[in-house]
């Protein structure tokens, strides 16, 4: 009988480790550059040889072991990776076990006081390669210079209880030097659609109880570090991913009543929800849609009181007054908008907002459904006093006759508007983004992620909007799921597309892909940073210098390397403009 020994090494966060594969060459990581404010992430990847699970601990030492985080890439399963005629440019096409949620574990950190030595906190299971994922913060206080971090893998106990010694893995060490410079503000408005239903199902608490308040909270504070800034704001319950004739648990912030005289709003739960996303640090509003998705045919769910305010008595229970029967040019539910957007649009304008609120007509609506589209439009425009449309489309002809200002292209079809050089432009992936264009399903390799900061950064474009941060339901919203055994919302979309957060026991679960996305926003406000320092046509340079083609929405360097060696050139040649300033003063 052999010791056990592991096997372990540090390498870079775009590795996605397999339990169940031969890892093969892996490119090591034992030195890198990071900003002053920005999160770096890299990962320790380890195996053990042997014939017994063992119980672990983890020891960091040196000059950033106070800071960093670490925690353990968990495995989930997927049964729908991709669709059947995908390309190629994924990591695997079948059904399994995938690295995703990012589960926080305890470790020793030399001279910290008040650790449990004796904590187990990590299962080496023979034969399974599995990694941890560690992170510098962006708030570490850490100034300009070299700082080092070592790794070491202990057993928890002297002895094996087999008898056998464990053989500890050689420690792995690298080191970061920290530049003197800041990554500039996020320019790019980001969305990640906010699911409040969602948190309330899989909590059990009841919505707009104090623990609803608490739990979303949370949510939106991940949201926010992970370079979210826009949240969708459920004025009414969101008319989307909704099977006609179905309902998803209500979570409309907007109180009305109905009276013989007309109606009546109460927006204190609105106030409240503001309040929590300027604590957030959510810098704009997108309201939810005030039409169904894919159309326009019929109002959302909208829930009323069957009395005034001040009637409105303990017992009392609202009521659907609008829904799937109720066809979006009826003449009653243009009443209801007619009395409710002049109520919102003052509140708006009483509380300075007009320039953080966007609006929602109808998610990714077709050709054949225009003249509805337009006819909601037309309905509801007269009231925004300015504030602007936003909407999922993919079809030039329908941008061009004035449906939306704020257009958002899906990211393969987005080269008619490139070409007519569209203004304010937004672009968009989800499920239908599968073939060649940068999307985040568990099944394509970080680097498809990650590059969506760079194509972002190149054109120039505005907004990113993806509809599932906590999207933790079957197709349709027919029921709620657990997303830790069902990923592709039973079979219905490629595992990663509904949800980039798992619900933990008090709070949101990270997921790799959450932080290979945040990786790629700061890819992007590095290359702005660049330009700010030089000019456009250097920074292009830099990004595109040896490649044979320009880079595009659907062609890009697929190596890994290519893009970390990019960032590591951007990041010296910022020192380089840095101490160039420093000097001149």
């Amino acid at each position: 009988m052999t010791n056990p020994y592991l096997e372990l090494l540090f390498t870079d966060s775009l590795e996605k480790i397999f339990p169940d594969a031969d890892i093969g060459p892996i490119q090591p990581l034992s030195f890198a550059s990071m900003l002053l404010n920005e999160r770096y992430s890299f990962q320790a990847v380890y195996c053990l040889t042997g014939d017994r699970l063992i119980k672990g601990k983890i020891t960091l030492s040196g000059s950033l072991a106070p800071y960093v985080t670490v925690r353990q890439v968990g495995l989930v399963p997927s049964q729908l990776p991709n669709y059947p005629d995908g390309d190629d440019f994924v990591l695997r096409k079948t059904p399994g076990l995938y690295p995703d949620p990012l589960y926080p574990v305890d470790v020793i950190r030399e001279g910290v006081e008040d650790v449990d030595l004796s904590a187990e906190v990590l299962t080496l299971i023979p034969g399974q390669w599995r990694s941890l994922w560690i992170t510098v913060p962006e708030d570490c206080a850490l100034l300009e210079g070299v700082y080092d971090l070592t790794l070491t893998v202990m057993q928890t106990s002297p002895e094996d209880p087999a008898g056998a010694a464990f053989i500890p893995s050689e420690p792995c060490s690298i080191e970061i030097r920290r530049l003197p410079a800041v990554l500039p503000e996020q320019t790019l408005i980001h969305t990640q659609w906010f699911h409040t239903d969602c948190i309330a199902d899989w909590y059990r608490v009841p919505v707009f109880s104090e623990a609803y308040w608490e739990l979303t909270e949370k949510y939106m504070m991940n949201a926010a570090s992970c370079g979210v800034n826009m949240l969708l704001t459920p004025l009414f319950t969101p008319p989307l991913d909704t099977a006609p004739g179905g309902e998803r648990t209500t979570v409309q912030l907007v109180d009305v009543y109905r009276t013989r005289e007309g109606y009546e709003f109460g927006l204190d739960k609105l106030e409240r929800w503001i309040a929590l996303c300027d604590r957030c640090g959510m810098k704009y509003l997108e309201f939810s849609h005030l039409f169904t998705q894919w159309g326009a045919g019929f109002a959302p769910k909208i829930m009323a009181y069957p009395c005034s305010k001040r009637e409105v008595c303990s017992g009392s229970r609202p009521v659907r007054i609008f829904g799937w029967d109720t066809p979006a040019d009826s003449r009653e539910y243009r009443e209801f908008l007619q009395s409710f957007l002049p109520v919102l649009t003052e509140f708006i304008k009483e509380r300075g907002l007009k320039t953080r609120c966007f609006f929602h007509i109808s998610d990714e609506p077709g050709k054949k459904q225009l003249p509805a589209y337009l006819s909601a439009r037309e309905l509801v425009e007269k009231y925004l006093e300015g504030m602007p449309v936003m909407d999922a489309l993919s079809d030039y002809d329908f941008y061009e006759q004035g449906g939306v200002d704020l257009p958002i292209c899906s990211s393969d079809h987005i080269g008619p508007f490139l070409e007519h050089k569209t203004e304010n432009l937004w672009t968009y992936y989800c499920c239908g983004q599968y073939k060649e264009v940068a999307n985040s399903f568990f099944s394509m390799p970080s680097v498809r992620n990650r590059i969506l900061g760079v194509q972002l950064y190149k054109f120039g474009i505005k907004g990113f909007l993806h509809w599932g941060f906590n999207f933790w339901n079957a197709a349709l919203s027919t029921h709620p799921v657990n997303p830790f055994q069902v990923t592709d919302a039973e079979c219905a979309f490629p595992s990663g597309d509904a949800f980039l957060v798992y619900p933990g026991a008090d709070g949101p679960i990270g997921s790799l892909r959450e932080e290979v996305l945040m990786e790629g926003l700061q890819d992007m406000r590095a290359l702005q940073l660049l330009e700010s320092l030089t000019d456009r046509e250097t920074v292009l340079e830099l990004l595109e210098s040896g490649l044979d083609r320009e880079i595009t929405f659907r062609e890009y360097p697929h190596e890994a390397q290519w893009l970390l060696h990019m960032r590591e050139r951007c990041n010296g040649r910022i020192r380089l403009e840095v101490e160039k300033i420093c000097d001149g003063k």
